[in-house]
């Protein structure tokens, strides 16, 4: 079940105005050229900015996310056409031999049951053609980074072109274990609706990620530092092996 972030209409309109810098898309469309990737399949593909990406460099790119709002919106911009969306997640996908599946961002510490997390790496095998690769980045837990998610570190009023004034910020509400979940919170100026979004991600250890892996079927190739934030997260490059066992 996709968060209120990306499920609510109102505020799946506003996610990209609110968050603008997508520079760390970057390194992933240095990973599509490295592996001479020309079929992608981006899991949890949100609003569609990096699907659009590798669609305008010409690749063939299947998105899949279950947050529908989400999509509406990736469907309504310039050469949203050109990209095949699913509303689903990876353990729905339909057949597909694709060169390279990504999770950008956060979605694969979105997946916080454990069924679910096996089931969505399986998935994703499933998809890739034999030698194919998936490459994805969750945060390192030993930098602690939800301690920087506080009102006052986050608190900003956003402009958005016909919407108006958007006041948002975020504030953590419990810690367990690997888990940590929190809250948006969004103000628009023009009525004085408040929304709120409550999030949780899991923080997994790298090890972990690994042996998740090497579980559902891939070879671990390389666990990367994310240019953009180095020393924060992790970046796994697993490959599906050209002759499955």
């Amino acid at each position: 079940m996709a968060d209120e972030n990306f499920g609510h209409p109102r505020l799946a309109a506003i996610y990209d105005p609110l968050d603008p810098d997508r520079g760390d898309l970057d390194a992933y469309v240095r990973v599509v050229e490295e592996f001479g990737a020309r079929r992608v399949l981006d899991i949890g593909c949100g609003t569609g900015v990096f699907a659009l990406l590798l669609a305008d460099r010409a690749v063939e790119v299947v998105g899949v996310d279950p947050a529908r709002a989400s999509l509406d919106v990736a469907r309504a911009k310039p050469g949203g056409g050109r990209v095949r969306w699913i509303h689903g997640d990876a353990t729905t996908l339909p057949p597909l031999r694709v060169d390279l599946a990504t999770m950008t961002a956060n979605a694969a510490q979105q997946i916080t049951d454990d069924q679910a997390w096996r089931g969505t790496l399986r998935g994703a095998h499933d998809a890739l053609r034999p030698g194919g690769h998936l490459v994805f980045e969750t945060r390192d837990p030993a930098r602690r980074a939800w301690e920087e998610w506080t009102r006052e570190a986050s608190y900003r009023v956003t402009e958005i072109p016909g919407v108006g004034a958007v006041e948002s910020w975020v504030q953590v509400g419990d810690v367990r274990g690997q888990l940590v979940s929190f809250r948006h919170t969004y103000v628009f100026a023009a009525d004085g609706e408040k929304l709120t979004s409550d999030s949780t991600l899991r923080f997994r250890e790298r090890s972990e990620v690994e042996a998740d892996l090497r579980g559902q079927g891939y070879v671990v190739r390389d666990v990367r530092d994310a240019p953009d934030r180095p020393g924060r997260e992790f970046v796994f490059v697993a490959q599906r092996p050209e002759a499955d066992s």
